[in-house]
């Protein structure tokens, strides 16, 4: 795994920290982890849709 450095608003740390706080997370670096992740998942699916969207405009 590589190290990343970043800034991130104070508030939004002081949510990740709540979602840590809570259990939600077991720290910071995996709820951020999690966030790429979703990212990247809702990225690649809308370039799955679009793919489609594309052939099925090339079949018309």
């Amino acid at each position: 795994m590589e190290r990343v450095t970043l800034r991130i608003p104070k508030q939004q740390i002081e949510e990740v920290e709540q979602m840590v706080d809570t259990g939600e997370f077991p720290n910071r670096s995996e709820a951020i982890r999690s966030a790429v992740r979703e990212m990247l998942s809702e990225q690649e699916g809308s370039e799955r849709a679009s793919e489609k969207d594309k052939r099925t405009w090339a079949r018309v």
